[in-house]
């Protein structure tokens, strides 16, 4: 509607310009009036473009000043004395009708609209027009509002039902995406929690032995965080997600993990996937070289950062050096129990060592130093003998 008023309005800019040009030439009035006209229309335009609608106050200034002052200067000052002289003066009135239409309210609009005919039709009584070019003149103004009103609410009561239709196919697709998760947890649930609970029962299986009870502990941890599931998880469920899947993944290979997820921001996917690359590989290395079988996996937001740590409390190792920052990845700095992360109020270290490569270090430095560096992360290590392992992985670093 901003663009039909403005070639509305230009349409009646023409109409004057031409008359000006051809009639009025010799008079210094009828050029100022036609520039007011420009200036104001290009003041509505300019408002417009900045607002992305008509401003209130810069068509009520139009309607004022291009609308109901404007003729009776023409009549004063301009020599317009006959219905043809002022006729492109009152055909501005058209166009500010419209506008007024788009910009205001239904109230604000009846009061301009009144104030429009009123001022013309005692601006054609000045001239003695005749009464079919008043009545045409007035029918059109009149009209040219009621036109635009209508296809304003219309265009409005169209955008509506589509942002309607856009909410119910966003919601249907929440619901789908709701049902596909609870399908998901059902047959996890189904294929390790309840197939262990239902060899319980049938007495199938000794409840005492090591093996069923770390498959117990393995199994009430999932269970305890889908239970501890947070509102913020919408947000950020991709990365959490990731990181799941990594730790149902070592899991599945026999490790018992402990995770938390608190606060997660919302970070792009391919950050959320190679946190939980990185994280995999840390569990992997807790597994394989820590010398336990539980390990502890959090992740949580920290001043808009994402920072995933994984901890066990295996045999360690002696770290040698200081001073290396983690997110260059140093190559001396491996770790046997796969993670974690020095903190230090100036910017984190981490702490080299030179560690064997059975103990994991290659891969720590491959697949967790150098696919944080990649996305503009960092990963921290600390550890000492017998006190476990801790990696921490930031984003960004």
């Amino acid at each position: 509607m901003v663009i039909a008023t403005a070639l509305y309005r230009g349409s009646h800019l023409v109409a004057g310009g031409s008359v000006v040009t051809q009639h009025q030439r010799d008079r210094p009035f009828p050029w100022l009036a036609l520039v007011a006209a420009i200036a104001a229309t290009a003041l509505i335009w300019f408002m417009a473009a900045r607002h992305r609608r008509l401003v209130s106050w810069a068509v009520g200034l139009d309607v004022l000043v291009i609308g109901c002052l404007l003729p009776f200067g023409a009549y004063a000052w301009g020599g317009a004395r006959t219905q043809e002289s002022i006729a492109w003066v009152m055909l501005l009135g058209g166009s500010a009708s419209a506008m007024a239409a788009v910009a205001f309210g239904a109230r604000l609009l009846a009061v301009a609209v009144v104030l429009l005919v009123a001022t013309h039709l005692a601006g054609y009584l000045l001239v003695e027009a005749d009464a079919a070019v008043t009545g045409a003149h007035l029918n059109a103004l009149v009209f040219s509002a009621v036109v635009s009103w209508v296809l304003t609410w219309y265009l409005c009561r169209q955008g509506e039902q589509v942002d309607a239709a856009n909410r119910r196919a966003l919601d249907a697709e929440a619901q789908r995406a709701r049902f596909a998760e609870r399908v998901a947890h059902h047959n996890a649930l189904h294929d390790t929690v309840l197939a262990t609970l239902t060899a319980i029962a049938r007495g199938g299986v000794d409840a005492n032995t090591s093996m069923m009870r770390e498959r117990c502990a393995r199994e009430a941890a999932y269970l305890r965080r889908l239970v501890e599931e947070a509102d913020d998880r919408e947000h950020a469920s991709e990365v959490r997600g990731a990181l799941e899947e990594s730790v149902r993944a070592a899991e599945a290979l026999g490790l018992r993990v402990t995770a938390r997820y608190h606060a997660l921001p919302a970070v792009p996917g391919e950050i959320a996937l190679t946190m939980a690359r990185a994280a995999t590989e840390a569990l992997n290395n807790v597994r394989c070289h820590a010398g336990t079988g539980h390990a502890f996996l959090t992740a949580a937001g920290d001043s808009g950062r994402l920072v995933v740590t994984v901890v066990d409390r295996g045999r360690g190792f002696a770290m040698e050096g200081a001073g290396r920052q983690g997110a260059s990845g140093p190559a001396g700095a491996e770790a046997s129990g796969g993670s974690a992360g020095a903190e230090a109020s100036g910017g984190s270290v981490v702490r080299a060592a030179s560690v064997p490569p059975a103990t994991g270090g290659i891969g720590l430095d491959r697949c967790v130093y150098a696919r944080m560096r990649g996305v503009g992360g960092r990963a921290l290590v600390d550890s000492a003998p017998g006190e476990g392992v801790r990696v921490e992985l930031r984003w960004p670093g």
